[in-house]
């Protein structure tokens, strides 16, 4: 459908690829996965046409139709939301008016030949409606929307009236609508919460049938959706013939393979040289010199890639707590709004929190997750009841807003001095490093970076912190599979207390030893892992 044959891209003086090649196929499903700047999001832009390839060749099967999902959604204004996911498919409601205006003329007086070629101009454009998905476009566009989270109260919201969060599910609705032959998407889980990620997930595999492109940081969405890994590294592609756990696993057995495979040549190469360096003096061995440097130079120098930068989260000992580190009673938390109808978030919550504790707070979207871990950080206070601290706690608290408190003016070097005033120069270097900001990078203020770059930073000034009692608001958003998991490593070594919130169901399921569900104002305790709490609720976040 798709084929990029040795394909050549620069950007100024970075080169992303090098004589790199991909394929899409029909009915294929694959993962991109590499770093962050490896060239995933300019490969989707070499597909659609934004950008083009300064060497190699990009060919496409004829007439097929592709739809681009990416962060980018551009402006929405002047329609439903409804309305706008149904613009998408534009041609499809211009040829449903060419056959309504067809259907009225049909049913004038016109002669024989006339009506013969009308027939069959409306046979034509029947089926081609027909197989665009035309009869049923509301009802499907309708379902998209209600999956990912807008139901049908909303279908009829003026767009420019939600937040930009979700008018990336309209976007995201929009694409999914149209049902294309080749569907790129570009981190689609972003902005998404659990209910919307698992039918996101049952869509693509048990209605999408085209061909599938994507990249997301989602361990277990890559896992359950992609047959197919391609990893962008080292200036080119290479495709793994699995989903995620599989290109994790043969990856390791080709780096060991091609590691001992360099060792080997290496060798071979040392005892060349050492002979050429021996005798290249002598005239009785001068023909044996010279047909072994011959020899070495046809050679193919096998080359090790360069490892991925990933954080390198380590989190000293901390302080002991006492046993007791939150205790909950009647604690009840309600907004006023603007028309001064209060609304209640959760009422009543009592319970416990031990000393190294690792709970996921759950819940719909709306539930109250976010203003829980709030009031237990101290950012809001309840309206009723007590959320009464232990002794000897000292809390980290992460959360998107942390990042938008950030000094905008501020250096990297400067944002984590202030946080660690009593830390030397060398600690907080060698803190930024760990955190990938190394040489220069420290002197770059906060508005130059991006969103990752400024989970970072806040993770950072935490790191550095004796914390006894981590509270985390999505913590993972930003970061990308390889960097998750080495925080999910980390957290599982910290000896501390955590309560975090998660729509990455892998990093749940390896974390926690306890659950608080939100549901309809209340809370529910259960005393197992993220399995258990699926099972005890039937909510099993895996099934497809």
């Amino acid at each position: 459908m798709i084929h990029l044959t040795k394909i050549s891209k620069q950007h100024g003086s970075q080169v992303l690829f090098s004589n790199a090649s991909l394929q899409i196929l029909p009915k294929t499903r694959i993962g991109l996965v590499g770093a962050n700047g490896s060239g995933k999001t300019t490969i989707f832009r070499l597909i659609t046409g934004e950008e083009e390839a300064d060497d190699g060749e990009i060919s496409y099967s004829k007439k097929i139709k592709t739809g681009y999902f990416s962060q980018n959604v551009g402006e929405m204004s002047g329609k439903s939301a409804l309305q706008e996911v149904m613009s998408a498919a534009s041609d499809v409601m211009m040829l449903g008016e060419k056959m309504k205006k067809m259907e009225a003329a049909m049913a004038e007086p016109m002669d024989e030949t006339a009506m013969e070629l009308l027939l069959e101009q409306y046979g034509e454009a029947a089926e081609l409606f027909e197989s665009r998905g035309g009869y049923d476009l509301e009802t499907r566009a309708q379902t998209v929307l209600t999956g990912l989270g807008i139901g049908p109260v909303d279908y009829t919201r003026p767009v420019e009236s939600f937040s930009g969060g979700w008018k990336m599910r309209i976007a995201l609705a929009k694409i999914l609508t149209i049902s294309p032959d080749v569907l790129l998407l570009d981190e689609p889980t972003n902005h998404l919460d659990m209910e919307s990620i698992i039918w996101l997930e049952n869509w693509l595999v048990n209605e999408f049938k085209g061909a599938l492109l994507m990249t997301c940081h989602d361990h277990d969405f890559m896992n359950r959706v992609v047959s197919r890994t391609v990893e962008v590294a080292n200036h080119t592609t290479t495709t793994y013939g699995g989903n995620y756990d599989y290109y994790i696993r043969e990856r390791e057995i080709r780096m060991k393979q091609l590691v001992a495979s360099h060792r080997r040549q290496q060798e071979m190469l040392a005892k060349e040289e050492n002979f050429i360096a021996r005798f290249k003096a002598r005239v009785s061995h001068a023909a044996q010199v010279q047909s072994r440097i011959k020899k070495i130079e046809k050679i193919e120098r096998i080359q090790l890639p360069e490892q991925q930068r990933i954080i390198k989260f380590e989190f000293s000992e901390p302080p002991r707590s006492g046993d007791d580190v939150v205790l909950l009673d009647g604690l009840s938390k309600t907004w006023d709004t603007k028309d001064k109808n209060a609304k209640i978030v959760f009422s009543n919550i009592s319970g416990l929190i031990n000393r190294q504790d690792k709970i996921a707070v759950v819940g719909v979207n709306g539930a109250g997750k976010s203003t829980f871990l709030k009031i237990l950080a101290g950012k809001t206070p309840p309206t009723k009841g007590i959320s009464k601290i232990g002794a000897n706690i000292k809390i980290g608290y992460f959360s998107q807003h942390s990042m938008d408190i950030l000094d905008a003016k501020k250096t990297i070097f400067e944002t984590i001095q202030n946080a660690l005033p009593m830390a030397g120069i060398g600690v907080i270097r060698n803190l930024c490093g760990a955190f990938l900001f190394s040489g220069d990078d420290v002197e770059k203020r906060i508005d130059q970076l991006s969103g990752g770059e400024k989970s970072r930073v806040v993770l950072a000034t935490l790191l550095g912190q004796p914390i006894n009692f981590l509270i985390l608001d999505e913590p993972t958003n930003h970061l990308d599979i390889l960097s998750r998991e080495v925080l999910l490593n980390a957290l599982k070594q910290f000896t501390g207390t955590i309560v975090l919130v998660s729509h990455d169901r892998h990093f749940l399921r390896c974390l926690v030893d306890k659950v608080f569900e939100i549901d309809q104002g209340e809370m529910i305790s259960y005393k197992g892992d993220y399995e258990y709490y699926l099972s005890k609720t039937g909510r099993d976040h895996r099934a497809i």
